[in-house]
Parts: C-alpha cells; structure tokens; sequence
C-alpha cells in the first residue's frame, strides 16, 4: 500500500499520470452497483433516487461512450443551458447541487475521481453545481474530478457541467 501511495503521490507531482490511478485496498464510494446503467447514456442512482447523464454537456453519448471534448461553461451559462435541457426523451434536467455532485466521486481514484465505467471520458477537472456560495455572491461551489476535492470558484471562470435530475 504504502508504495501505491508513494507512486500515486509522485505522479500527481509530476504530472506524468495520463489514466486513472485507484486504490485497490481503499472502499468503493461510487460502485457500478450503484449505478444503473439504463442504455441511453443515462445512469440512475439507487442511492439518492436521481438519473445522471453519464456524458459532460457537449459530449455525445454514441456506442456506449462519451465521445467529443466537453464544454467549459460559466455558472450562469451553465444554468442557462441546463434549463429546459432534453436528453433521452426525458426532461427536468437540471446543475446539481455540490451534495448530489459530490455523490457521484469515487475517492478511491483520481485523474479522474469517478466511476469510469458509468461516466465515461470524464475529464479530471472542475465541475459546477447549483449551490452559490453563502458569502460572495460572485461564487459558486464546484466539485473537482481529479481528486474528489470541492471548493468554491468565480462564477465568470469556464467550468465542466453534468446534469442530474430526479429518478421517475
């Protein structure tokens, strides 16, 4: 363990990393049993009764995958497009808030910090929720795929999006 820590902690430092790294000895917090797959690049989760879309906005789901570059969005683009979004012949999709975000992290892993079979070509970077921060109204909470970490951002930087909505 302590030289998979070690590993893992030097490519980080370095860099060098270019797929997912996980812990073999950690416990699952985002397992693929938790996560039903339900073939139309969505994915519910029995846990917290919502349906995710397994894609980032401005990725297509096709064969399985999620394929193209997602797109960087400011927060308020982000709820722009999130209303009356349509995917899967289904609607009432919305941002999550930074709970519902941070669900979705398997902390077990990083680069990216998700369940990379459920939420494919995930990039290993920051992603918005709804929740504004409580303190400056220019700020918003993000949840960071690269390492399950959150923070708050300026509302006017580019951020990844992935939006949720409740299971039916």
């Amino acid at each position: 363990m302590k030289f998979t820590l070690l590993a893992c902690a030097m490519s980080l430092l370095t860099g060098i990393a270019s797929a997912q790294t996980c812990l073999s000895d950690a416990p699952t917090t985002a397992s693929e049993v938790q996560f039903v797959d339900n073939g139309d690049g969505t994915v519910t989760d029995t846990d917290h009764d919502l349906m995710w879309m397994q894609c980032s906005l401005g990725q297509t789901w096709e064969n399985g995958r999620c394929t193209g570059d997602a797109d960087a969005l400011t927060w308020q683009q982000a709820l722009q497009q999130a209303h009356g979004y349509e995917f899967a012949s289904l609607d009432g999709w919305r941002l999550p808030n930074i709970k519902e975000l941070a669900s979705l992290t398997e902390r077990q892993c990083v680069r990216p910090a998700i369940n990379e079979t459920r939420f494919p070509n995930t990039p290993s970077d920051d992603y918005w929720s709804s929740t504004p921060s409580l303190t400056d109204p220019q700020r918003a909470w993000v949840v960071a795929f690269f390492n399950s970490s959150n923070s708050i951002k300026q509302k006017d930087l580019f951020v990844f999006v992935r939006l949720v909505r409740t299971a039916d």
